[in-house]
């Protein structure tokens, strides 16, 4: 098994590396700038970002997971955020499309840039974790199965975001656990 661990470590190392950081700057700055933040991702994207909407809320932001029943209209000056590794799931296109359509900004996370979300995005940070599915040469293959890189990655990368804005708002994590679920 440590195998399995130390080249999924190093694959994760390799991957993040290549992020960059003046996306992740945009994407903060955006979260901050927002009223409203709402979320989509399909599949284990969408569990990752799912998790990125906890964080949010912890830090006490007004979030929402499109698909919600709860989840209001999204508005001009609001957010949507969308973690899509090809970029082209038709749902999710749409919901890029009408948000963009009502005046709100757009950010995604993705190994696409060209694809049909990257380009109605205002911020894109890019993930390149090809796998032997991508249609594109990242320089590297992972080797690990399906999508399962850039998905951890993915959760790396909007980690990192939640601590630039615990900084840049001066949340601590005790003031974040007074809003975790009390319900459970």
């Amino acid at each position: 098994m440590k195998d399995k661990v130390n080249l999924i470590v190093e694959e994760l190392k390799t991957t993040t590396e290549l992020v960059d950081s003046g996306s992740i700057d945009r994407l903060v700055e955006m979260i901050y700038q927002a009223p409203v933040i709402f979320l989509a991702g399909a599949g284990r994207s969408g569990l990752m970002v799912k998790a990125f909407a906890m964080r949010l809320m912890h830090m006490g932001k007004t979030v929402y997971v499109a698909g919600d029943v709860t989840t209001p209209a999204i508005q001009s000056g609001d957010l949507l955020l969308i973690g899509s590794g090809s970029g082209e799931t038709a749902s999710l296109v749409c919901m890029a499309e009408k948000a963009k359509a009502v005046g709100a900004s757009i950010a995604t996370i993705t190994l696409y840039t060209e694809a049909s979300i990257g380009k109605v995005s205002d911020c894109i940070i890019r993930i390149a974790a090809s796998t032997t599915k991508s249609a594109i040469d990242t320089g590297y293959r992972s080797r690990q199965p399906m999508g399962s890189l850039f998905e951890q990655c993915e959760l790396i990368v909007l980690d990192s975001v939640i601590m630039k804005l615990m900084e840049r708002y001066g949340i601590s994590e005790a003031a974040m656990a007074k809003r975790h679920a009390n319900l459970e």
